[in-house]
């Protein structure tokens, strides 16, 4: 299933399959850079093959985000690549499993 983004002004909830693709696109965005992945899987404790195996799993994909949210200037980078909006990815994350939690500015 193909899901686009729709707009959200990052204060507004997301849905949470919206959230999912906003953090697997992170994810991409995490691979193809060799510094980030080696950041992320050392940060995480994961295995590259590990890494694959949870790139579905709503808990995991919330890292994703939480890692991508820890660092201003990956979190604009990341978002000047993928032409999506800063406050995107906090919103996001409120949408996924313990999300309810965070409070990102």
């Amino acid at each position: 299933m193909c899901v686009a983004l729709r707009e959200n002004d990052g204060k507004s909830p997301m849905e949470r399959d919206q959230a999912e693709l906003l953090a697997i696109r992170a994810l991409g965005h995490i691979a193809a850079d060799e510094d980030l992945l080696g950041d992320f899987l050392a940060l995480s404790g994961l295995a590259p093959d590990e890494l694959r195996a949870r790139a579905g799993d709503a808990d995991f994909l919330g890292g994703v985000l939480d890692y991508m949210l820890a660092d201003e200037a990956r979190l604009l980078a990341f978002c000047e690549a993928e032409e999506v909006k800063p406050q995107w990815p906090a919103a996001a994350r409120r949408a996924l499993p313990g999300g309810e939690e965070v409070h990102w500015a």
